[in-house]
C-alpha cells in the first residue's frame, strides 16, 4: 500500500493540535496500532514544535510542511521549512545520566526523536531545511 498526506502549518504553536489530528488520520489509514501512533505523534510534535519556535526570527511569519508517507511497511515524515539553516542531527545527544540540574538546557527533544524513529536525517535543499524521519512498522 502506498499513501501520502501533506499538512502545511504556520510557525504558530497554537496550530500544533492540527498535527495530532493529521498523524491520527494518517495512522488510521495506514492501519497502525495506537501505541505506535502515540509514539509517532510524540516524535513529530517535538520536531515540529522546535521548527515553529526556532526556525524563524522572533516576530517573523513562516510556514512548515509535514509530508507523511507510507510504503512497504515504512512510515516517512518529511518536515521542511524556509527558516534559518539548522541541522538538529548534529546536536550532541543529551546526557541523560546527569541530573536535571546538571544537564545543559536543550537537546532532549532531538534525543527523544532519535530514540523513537529508526532514522533521522537532515539536508539543506536550496533555501529549505529538510528533516526526514522514518519508522519501520
Amino acid at each position: 500500500m502506498f499513501m501520502k498526506s501533506l499538512l502545511v502549518l504556520d510557525n504558530d504553536i497554537q496550530q500544533i493540535t492540527q498535527l495530532a489530528e493529521f498523524i491520527e488520520q494518517f495512522a488510521e489509514q495506514a492501519g497502525l496500532d495506537m501505541a505506535l501512533t502515540m509514539s509517532l505523534n510524540l516524535a513529530l510534535e517535538e520536531a515540529v514544535s522546535n521548527v515553529m519556535m526556532y526556525a524563524y526570527p522572533e516576530g517573523t511569519k513562516g510556514q512548515l510542511e509535514i509530508e507523511a508517507g507510507f510504503e512497504n511497511g515504512k512510515c516517512t515524515f518529511v518536515i521542511s521549512d524556509s527558516g534559518i539553516p539548522f541541522d538538529p542531527t548534529t546536536k550532541q545527544d543529551a546526557d541523560i545520566s546527569l541530573s536535571v540540574e546538571e544537564r545543559p538546557i536543550g537537546g532532549l527533544g532531538i534525543f527523544l526523536v532519535k530514540n523513537i524513529m529508526d532514522s533521522v536525517s537532515y539536508a539543506r535543499k536550496g533555501e529549505k531545511n529538510v528533516l526526514t524521519l522514518t519508522k519501520k512498522v
